[in-house]
């Protein structure tokens, strides 16, 4: 998910997307301990997309404040 579309996206969809990126990580934990993971840099774009989201997310937080 690249950033213009992380903006265009409500807060509430963006915390509906963290919690589906979280257990779809999680799954991947799961299978990377088996030995059963087709694309193990699927984790590391997670892992991106979780921070940018964070990221905006409090970029609009502070926003509200000033």
């Amino acid at each position: 998910m690249n950033v213009k579309e992380i903006r265009s996206k409500s807060d509430e969809e963006l915390l509906k997307s963290i919690d589906e990126m979280k257990s779809e990580l999680f799954d991947l934990r799961f299978a990377r301990a088996t030995g059963s993971i087709d694309n193990p840099m699927r984790q590391r774009e997670l892992k991106k997309s979780i921070a940018r989201i964070k990221t905006i997310l409090k970029e609009r937080e502070l926003a509200k404040e000033d």
